[in-house]
């Protein structure tokens, strides 16, 4: 086998190695491993498309620092660059949902490691990597420096039939979406139709998860209003560092996984605190994840692979 080619099993060995990659199928197709194309037709009455993949890097904490969380955490983006370059048919787009670095005061030092993360994250083979800022990244300036190296911090595009969406619920240091950006979400998803697929992307739970944790967006619930006529979306989001399905209406969204560090699960601890390393189990609360998507039936498989 050539150095660059990678089959699914050595994929998941590789990422057991460096940690946190969270693996998908495009949200309204089937995964690559199926070689199935979608039986319909997409925005803008889009012919039958191919199936395509995509990979989900979240909260990657680019510059933390702390040996009894992960002693290997100077390592751990480059790991996961390395796991995803090693794949042999790379996916369409990677997508990283928040938290690149690591907050700091010192808007030096925040651009500092902008601008490091950057340069590793140019390591990716993929020709589309796609940006999203958390509130490590953005919270302190309301996303100046994040814009002068990744550009804005809400957008939307589609691929292959799919209307992707990326909300910006970090930038505002209340943790709220904001009323400007709400009048952009209402006005772009006015030009879907309401059996598009659609996929929303945020760092923050758009639901109250947990708002004595911060583990929620203050107006969430308006823009979950806004997308309830729409009737296929799944929203992907990072923050929590761990896997989980919430349910609103018809609406499913998942979290993802950590490459850097786990997080204990909602109220299961009294004070929110990362979990501390454990030499006997590493990377234990990292992972990825492989959901396929069924859109005719509007069903998802999710398979979870912890390291």
């Amino acid at each position: 086998m050539a150095t660059n080619e990678i089959d699914r099993r050595k994929f998941l060995k590789l990422v057991g190695i460096g940690g946190g990659v969270v693996f998908a199928s495009g949200l309204g197709l089937y995964p690559r491993f199926a070689k199935a194309a979608w039986d319909g037709t997409g925005p803008s009455g889009a012919a039958r498309s191919t199936d395509f993949y995509f990979v989900q890097l979240s909260d990657t904490h680019f510059g933390f620092t702390d040996p009894l969380i992960n002693p290997n955490s100077d390592q751990m983006l480059q790991l996961a660059v390395d796991a995803t370059n090693a794949l042999e048919d790379q996916p369409d787009f990677i997508m990283f949902t928040g938290d690149l670095t690591d907050i700091v005061d010192n808007d030096r030092e925040r651009r500092r490691r902008l601008g490091a993360f950057k340069t590793v994250a140019s390591r990716l083979r993929c020709p589309m990597v796609r940006f999203m800022p958390g509130e490590h990244d953005a919270s302190l300036d309301e996303g100046a420096a994040y814009k002068e190296f990744f550009g804005d911090t809400f957008y939307t595009f589609d691929h292959k039939g799919i209307h992707f969406v990326v909300i910006d619920n970090v930038s505002d240091p209340s943790g709220s979406i904001g009323a400007t950006q709400l009048a952009w979400l209402k006005a772009t998803l006015a030009k879907f139709r309401k059996n598009d697929p659609i996929v929303v992307f945020t760092h923050r739970p758009l639901f109250a998860l947990n708002p004595d944790w911060d583990w929620w967006t203050k107006d969430g619930q308006q823009a979950i209003d806004l997308l309830m006529p729409y009737a296929n979306v799944t929203v992907f989001y990072g923050h929590i560092h761990q896997n989980l399905t919430f349910t609103t209406g018809h609406i499913n969204h998942y979290s993802a996984r950590s490459t850097m560090f786990a997080l204990p699960v909602s109220n299961s601890v009294p004070v929110k605190k990362k979990i501390p390393w454990d030499a006997a189990r590493p990377y234990a609360g990292l992972g990825f994840r492989e959901i396929d998507a069924n859109p005719r039936k509007a069903t998802y498989k999710k398979k979870e692979f912890p390291l």
